[in-house]
C-alpha cells in the first residue's frame, strides 16, 4: 500500500509539472475525450493530433458526426490507416445520437457496448470524462507496469494479461483517476521507453523493482514476432473519355469503405500481364489487355507489405460489372481529391493524368 501511494503521488507530481499540452487535454468533454482515444488506437501522438482537428473543425459535436456521411468520414480519415476504426466511430456516434440523445453513458462497462469502443478506451473515457476509478492497460502502460514490477512472464500472454490489469486496477487512486491513467501513459510513451528507458529522469525510478534488479532492458518479454508477409499487386487504370475506373470496397475487411483501383494479387508463376487480365475478369467482368507500367511503388501495412505494380488498362470486351465491390464509378482525374484511397493509392494517383 505505501508503495502504491508513493507511486501515485510521485507520478501525478510529474504529469502535473510535465504533460505535454494535447488538444483533448484541455477539456474532459466525453465526446472529444472518446474521438481522441479512436484516433490515438494505433497511431502515435503526433501523427493523430491533425486528425483531431480536422474532425474537430468538421465535426463540432457527436450529433455532427452521426449526421455526416460515411465518404465524409473515411474522406478525413485518409491516410490514417485501421479503416474499421472509422467506420465504428460513425457507428457509435450515431447510436449516442439517436439512442441516447447525444449522451455518452458514464460507465465504462457501458461505454464498452459501443462499437470500436473495447476495455482500454472504455477506461480512458470513463476515467477523464466522467472520473471513473478504471484502469487503462494499452502498450505504453504494460512495459510501465512490467518494470515496475518487473514481471517475467510474456505479456502477450492471456494470464500475463490479466494480472496487468488488475495491477493497474489497484494503482488506479479515487482522486483523479483520468490524469493518473493519463500520467501512466505518458510515462510510456516519453521516459519509460521500450529501448533506451530513461530511468534517471523517472519520478518513479525509486518504486521500480526492475531497476533495482539491473532488468529494465528485458522487460517486458514479448513472444518472438513473426515474419511480415510480402505480396505483389497488380493495379489496373483504366480511362475512357477522360474518366478513370474505381470501385467501393466491401464495408467489412481491411480498407473497408475506400475507393481503388481494380487489381489485387499475383499469383505463383503467374506474369503481372496475366495476373490483370484474371483480376480484371473476377472483379469487373471485363477482358482488359495491359498496357505499360505507370508505377511501381513499395507500401507497409503493420502485418504486410505490398508491392503496387501499376499498369494502364483498356477493356476489350465486356461490360463492367460490380463483382468484387460494392459500387463502380467512372471518375475524372479533377474529382480524384473527392474520395478517400488507400494510402498506397496515394504513391502514384499523381502519376495519372
Amino acid at each position: 500500500m505505501e508503495q502504491a501511494n508513493r507511486i501515485r503521488r510521485d507520478l501525478l507530481a510529474w504529469y502535473q509539472a510535465e504533460a505535454r499540452d494535447l488538444p483533448w487535454r484541455r477539456t474532459q468533454d466525453p465526446y472529444r475525450v472518446w474521438l481522441s482515444e479512436i484516433i490515438l488506437q494505433q497511431t502515435r501522438v503526433d501523427q493523430g493530433t491533425p486528425y483531431y482537428e480536422r474532425f474537430v473543425a468538421a465535426f463540432p459535436t457527436v450529433e455532427d458526426l452521426a449526421a455526416a456521411s460515411e465518404d465524409q468520414v473515411l474522406k478525413l480519415w485518409e491516410g490514417l490507416g485501421y479503416y474499421t476504426r472509422a467506420r465504428n466511430l460513425h457507428a457509435a456516434a450515431k447510436i449516442v445520437a439517436g439512442q441516447h440523445g447525444g449522451t455518452f453513458p458514464e460507465k465504462a462497462e457501458l461505454l464498452q457496448l459501443l462499437p470500436g469502443v473495447g476495455r482500454y478506451t472504455a477506461g480512458a473515457i470513463g476515467s477523464i470524462a466522467f472520473g471513473e476509478r478504471v484502469p487503462v492497460v494499452d502498450g505504453n502502460v504494460k512495459r510501465v507496469l512490467s518494470r515496475l514490477f518487473d514481471v517475467e512472464k510474456s505479456i502477450d500472454d492471456t494470464e500475463t494479461e490479466k494480472a496487468l490489469w488488475a495491477m493497474a486496477g489497484k494503482l488506479v487512486p479515487r482522486d483523479a483517476p483520468g490524469d493518473f491513467n493519463q500520467a501512466m501513459m505518458e510515462l510510456g510513451a516519453r521516459v519509460c521507453t521500450p529501448k533506451k528507458p530513461a530511468c534517471d529522469a523517472c519520478p518513479v525510478s525509486a518504486c521500480c523493482i526492475a531497476r533495482a534488479d539491473g532488468t529494465q532492458l528485458e522487460r517486458p518479454v514479448r513472444r518472438a514476432k513473426k515474419a511480415v508477409p510480402h505480396k505483389e499487386i497488380v493495379v489496373a487504370v483504366i480511362e475512357e473519355d477522360g474518366r478513370y475506373l474505381i470501385g467501393r470496397r466491401p464495408p467489412e475487411g481491411m480498407l473497408g469503405g475506400l475507393w481503388e483501383f481494380p487489381g489485387g494479387k499475383v499469383e505463383p508463376k503467374e506474369t503481372h500481364q496475366q495476373a490483370l487480365v484474371r483480376e480484371c475478369k473476377e472483379e469487373l467482368g471485363v477482358t482488359v489487355k495491359a498496357g505499360g507500367m505507370l508505377a511501381c511503388v513499395k507500401h507497409a501495412y503493420t502485418h504486410l507489405r505490398v508491392t503496387l505494380n501499376v499498369y494502364r488498362c483498356a477493356i476489350e470486351k465486356g461490360t463492367i460489372k460490380a463483382k468484387t465491390h460494392t459500387e463502380l464509378r467512372w471518375v475524372p482525374r479533377s474529382e480524384f481529391d473527392e474520395y478517400a484511397f488507400p494510402k498506397g493509392n496515394h504513391k502514384f494517383l499523381d502519376l495519372i493524368e
